[in-house]
């Protein structure tokens, strides 16, 4: 199914930015935050995982229902889950474009990669364990 999805901070991101390969820190950036009714299209259930393709790749995540995403849009924190799908050009402003990605999701039942994992498998380098 097809969805727009938009970036943001959310306030747990927050709390774990410092500490980037904890437990908490990949909870947080991994969920895609949907609204209910589009998770029963999907014939999600909250904390099922899900496949999603963006421009330049596909990630793993968590869904959880959110009354505050509207229909057919999905909200995903800033961070490496994100980023692994996004095109990283900046259109030379310096900063690669977070909002109105159109993605596709689709239920699955793979698990999602722990942070550094996803660094390892773009060809960088994991963060400290």
């Amino acid at each position: 199914m097809r969805f727009l999805m938009i970036t943001g901070r959310t306030v747990n991101q927050g709390v774990t930015v410092e500490n980037k390969t904890s437990v908490d820190y990949a909870e947080e950036t991994s969920t895609c935050f949907m609204h209910g009714f589009d998770m029963l299209d999907l014939g999600l259930d909250e904390g099922d995982t899900v496949l999603v393709t963006g421009p330049c790749g596909t990630v793993v995540m968590r869904v959880s229902a959110s009354s505050e995403v509207e229909l057919g849009t999905v909200f995903v924190p800033y961070g490496p889950y994100a980023n692994h799908i996004i095109d990283a050009d900046t259109h030379s402003t310096g900063m690669p474009d977070f909002k109105s990605h159109a993605v596709e999701i689709e239920p699955t039942d793979e698990e999602p990669k722990m942070v550094h994992k996803l660094m390892e498998d773009l060809g960088g380098l994991a963060y400290d364990r």
